[in-house]
């Protein structure tokens, strides 16, 4: 991105002072992200100005409306326990004209936040204490919207934690074999059909009452907290962009299979691919500490599930990809999804072996 457009597109923006230096953020895979430094008679101020993905987003209004929103209430619970407000959410910076994005002359959706000082996101997992404070974070955010109505918002990514419809999606892509990869892949698909009656338990449990609907993050990684340089503690929630109605399940889960996980997700050598009790452990005790009696009993008990039917769903949007030629997620190679795929099988089964080990844990925290 040429540097002059980014100053261009920044001084539309209500930015205390001038831009005077950009440097692009190379860790994202969906926006494309940019720090501007701006210096005025105060001193420097950093802000992130991204450009939203509009072909994963292809409602970005939505997803700002349910940003704000969120991000209000947040602030607003901060301020009412006296805690820290201007580092605790996400700050929106609106344009000049009182919008929260400004549309270019190309067509590219732009929008700002305020740059959270003094906090680094991690992209790996560097112990139990710190999986232990990732946890809390990610609990504490799920406390401070537990009294948000999920209904106000929009659902960003239609069907996107919905484990059923990435079945049929899996279905389709084996009926229609578009890369003609199907005869490659015979095992890995007969391994998801002998579970495909797993893929309706969070649905199921929504439909019926035994869980509520609740404000989710629905992207819980270790690289979506902002961990405070001088503590280790976990204080901002960020890439909020699929904040929508949702399972709790999902959240407690998506986090798991990343940072539980013994090996990165395309690890080929299977027998380094493991869920690390250890590390499931840890994460658990910081999660439900932050919930702080938040969740109901059945949704705490059945956390283990989450964790096993997002890896299950993750491994399926893998396989569905690679028989569909890798059009959705980014490849570095020909076999990378279906390594992807068979990495999060290996930890399903992995899963299978060990619930009664993780349910144990759960009860420990209850």
């Amino acid at each position: 991105m040429n540097k002059a457009k980014i100053f261009l597109i920044a001084e539309k923006f209500r930015f205390l002072g001038e831009p005077i230096s950009v440097t692009e953020c190379t860790t994202g895979h969906i926006n494309s992200t940019y720090f501007v430094d701006c210096a005025s008679d105060e001193g420097l101020h950093r802000y992130v100005l991204q450009i939203v993905n509009t072909s994963i987003f292809k409602k970005p209004d939505e997803v700002m409306e349910n940003i704000v929103h969120v991000t209000k209430h947040i602030e607003n619970k901060l301020i009412a326990e006296g805690g820290d407000s201007a580092r605790g959410t996400l700050h929106v910076v609106y344009t000049d004209a009182g919008h929260y994005s400004y549309t270019d002359d190309e067509g590219q959706y732009w929008r700002a936040y305020e740059f959270v000082e003094n906090a680094t996101c991690y992209q790996a997992v560097e112990s139990e204490e710190m999986f232990t404070k990732v946890g809390k974070a990610f609990g504490n955010f799920q406390k401070q919207l537990a009294d948000f109505d999920a209904s106000m918002l929009y659902e960003t990514i239609p069907n996107f934690h919905n484990t059923e419809d990435r079945l049929l999606q899996l279905v389709t892509a084996i009926e229609n074999n578009a890369a003609q990869r199907r005869d490659q892949v015979r095992d890995e698909i007969a391994f998801v059909l002998e579970r495909r009656d797993m893929c309706s338990y969070i649905n199921e449990r929504i439909a019926d009452g035994r869980i509520p609907l609740r404000v989710t993050h629905n992207d819980t990684k270790l690289n979506n907290i902002m961990l405070d340089n001088e503590t280790g503690e976990g204080i901002c929630v960020i890439d909020l962009d699929t904040v929508m109605p949702g399972s709790v399940l999902a959240d407690f889960g998506d986090s798991i299979r990343f940072g539980a996980s013994s090996a990165a997700e395309d690890e080929t050598d299977l027998d380094k691919v493991y869920v690390r009790l250890e590390m499931f452990d840890a994460f658990a005790k910081g999660f439900i500490d932050g919930l702080d009696h938040s969740l109901t009993e059945q949704e705490i008990l059945s956390l283990p599930m989450g964790a096993y039917i997002l890896t299950l769903e993750t491994g399926i949007r893998f396989l569905t990809d690679y028989l569909n030629g890798d059009t959705y997620f980014r490849t570095a190679y020909a076999q990378h999804n279906l390594d992807r795929a068979r990495n999060q099988f290996k930890l399903v089964a992995d899963m299978e072996q060990k619930m009664d080990q993780m349910n144990l844990i759960i009860q420990k925290y209850l």
